[in-house]
C-alpha cells in the first residue's frame, strides 16, 4: 500500500511538467497556424500572387490537419504516445524548415502541409495523454491546460512572429517557429511520461467510437463552430487594413487582442466545461453568432473593430475544451483517434471558412464579407447543439423503457 501511495506521489509532481511539455509543443504549434495571418499580404506580393490565392495557405494547412490526423493517429497505434508526440513534433520541424526556404508559392504550401500533418495527431494524442494524467473530474482543465500554448501562442508568438516577419522578413519567422518545435521535443523526450498503450488503441475498437452519433454531432459543431471565427480571422489584415483604417503595422497587436481573447476564451471553457458543458456551447456558439454578424459593421470602425476581434477569440476558442471533452466522454474506452479527428475537424471548418471567405472576396463583397460566412457557420453550430441535447434527453427515456435486467450504468456520478 505504501508502495503505491509513494508511486502516486511521484506522478502527482510529474504531471505538472508532463502537461508543460505538451503547452510548449502547442506554442509552437498555434504560432505556426495562426502566424499566416498577419504575413498573408508579405507572403502574397513576395510571390506575386493576390491575397485569396495566398488564403491557400491557410487552407492548405487546414486540409492537411483534417488529413493527417486519422491517418497519422492509426499509424501511431502501432507505438507509445509518447514516441508518437516526439515523431509528430519532428514532422512539425520539417515542414516549417521548407516554408521558411521555399523559393516557390508551390514549395511554401507544401512545408505548410507537411508541418500541418502533425497538427491534428498532437493535439488529439495530447488530449488524451493529459486527460489521463489527471482525476476524471479534471480532464477539462488538463486538455485547456495543454491549448493554453495554443492561445498564448496568438498574442505571444504570433504577435512576434508578425512583427520579425514584417521587419525582418517572413522566412526567418518560419525558422523560428522550426526552432520552437526543437525546444517541444526535447521537452516531450524529457518531460511526458511513457504510458503503456491500452487494448482499446486497436483500430477496430477506435473505430467503434465513430458509430455513436454523439461523437459525430460533436465533430460537426466543431467545424461548423470554428469555423466561423476563421472567416473572419483568415482575413484580418486586409479587413483591418482597407477597411478599418489601421496601418500594416497595428495588424501585429490587433493579433494580440485575438489571442488574449482565445487565452480567455480557453480558461472560461476549461473552468465549466465539467460542470456545464451544454450551457456553456449554447452560450459561446450564440454569441459568436451574433459578433460576427456584427463585425460586418464594426469593421468600420477602429475601436469597435478591436473589441470585436477580442470577443471572436475569446467566444471562439470557449468552444474548444468542452467539444473536445464531449467526443472524449462519448468516445470513452478508445478516445485516441475521435479525439484526433475532431482536431481535423476544427481544421476542417478552418479550411471550409477559408475557402468561403476567399469566394466572397473575390465576388466582389468586400472584405466584411466574410463575417457573414461566419455568422452564418457559427448560428449552424448552435442549432446542432440544440438538436445533440434533445436527443440525449431523449436516451435516458428511451432505456426506462428497456428490461430492468439490464439497468444501465449512470454516465454521471
Amino acid at each position: 500500500m505504501q508502495r503505491d501511495h509513494s508511486s502516486n506521489s511521484r506522478k502527482g509532481r510529474a504531471t505538472p511538467l508532463a502537461l508543460l511539455a505538451l503547452t510548449v509543443g502547442a506554442f509552437g504549434i498555434g504560432t505556426t497556424e495562426f502566424v499566416i495571418m498577419g504575413l498573408l499580404p508579405d507572403i502574397a506580393a513576395e510571390y506575386g500572387v493576390t491575397i485569396p490565392v495566398a488564403g491557400l495557405l491557410v487552407t492548405g494547412y487546414a486540409l492537411g490537419v483534417v488529413l493527417g490526423a486519422p491517418v497519422l493517429t492509426v499509424l501511431g497505434t502501432k507505438v507509445s504516445r509518447k514516441r508518437m508526440l516526439m515523431l509528430l513534433m519532428g514532422l512539425f520541424v520539417l515542414g516549417n524548415l521548407l516554408s521558411a526556404l521555399a523559393p516557390t508559392f508551390g514549395l511554401m504550401l507544401t512545408g505548410r502541409i507537411v508541418a500541418s500533418l502533425a497538427h491534428g495527431s498532437f493535439f488529439g494524442i495530447g488530449s488524451v495523454v493529459a486527460a489521463e494524467l489527471v482525476a476524471p473530474d479534471k480532464k477539462a482543465g488538463a486538455i485547456a491546460t495543454m491549448f493554453t500554448g495554443l492561445t498564448v501562442a496568438n498574442f505571444v508568438g504570433v504577435p512576434l512572429g508578425t512583427f520579425i516577419g514584417q521587419t525582418v522578413g517572413w522566412r526567418t519567422t518560419f525558422a523560428i517557429v522550426a526552432a520552437l518545435g526543437v525546444v517541444g521535443l526535447l521537452g516531450i523526450a524529457r518531460l511526458v511520461p511513457t504510458m503503456a498503450r491500452p487494448a482499446s488503441s486497436r483500430l477496430r475498437g477506435e473505430l467503434k467510437a465513430f458509430r455513436n452519433p454523439q461523437v459525430l454531432l460533436a465533430m460537426a459543431m466543431t467545424v461548423l463552430g470554428f469555423g466561423g471565427v476563421f472567416a473572419a480571422i483568415t482575413y484580418i489584415a486586409p479587413m483591418m487594413t482597407h477597411v478599418a483604417g489601421y496601418a500594416d503595422g497595428s495588424v501585429t497587436w490587433l493579433l494580440v487582442l485575438f489571442g488574449v481573447g482565445m487565452f480567455l476564451g480557453n480558461l472560461l471553457g476549461g473552468r465549466f466545461a465539467d460542470r456545464a458543458l451544454m450551457p456553456l456551447l449554447y452560450t459561446a456558439l450564440g454569441g459568436l453568432a451574433i459578433v460576427l454578424a456584427l463585425f460586418t459593421v464594426t469593421a468600420h470602425n477602429k475601436i469597435l473593430a478591436a473589441i470585436t476581434i477580442l470577443l471572436v477569440g475569446a467566444l471562439g476558442f470557449a468552444t474548444v475544451p468542452p467539444l473536445q471533452k464531449r467526443v472524449l466522454d462519448q468516445a470513452h474506452g478508445a478516445p485516441t483517434l475521435a479525439s484526433a479527428v475532431n482536431i481535423g475537424a476544427f481544421n476542417l471548418g478552418n479550411a471550409l471558412a477559408a475557402w468561403l471567405g476567399g469566394l466572397v472576396i473575390t465576388a466582389g463583397l468586400g472584405y466584411t464579407s466574410p463575417n457573414w460566412v461566419g455568422a452564418a457557420l457559427a448560428a449552424a453550430a448552435l442549432l446542432l447543439a440544440f438538436w445533440s441535447a434533445a436527443l440525449e434527453r431523449r436516451t435516458p427515456a428511451v432505456e426506462a423503457m428497456a428490461p430492468a435486467a439490464a439497468a444501465p450504468t449512470p454516465v454521471h456520478h
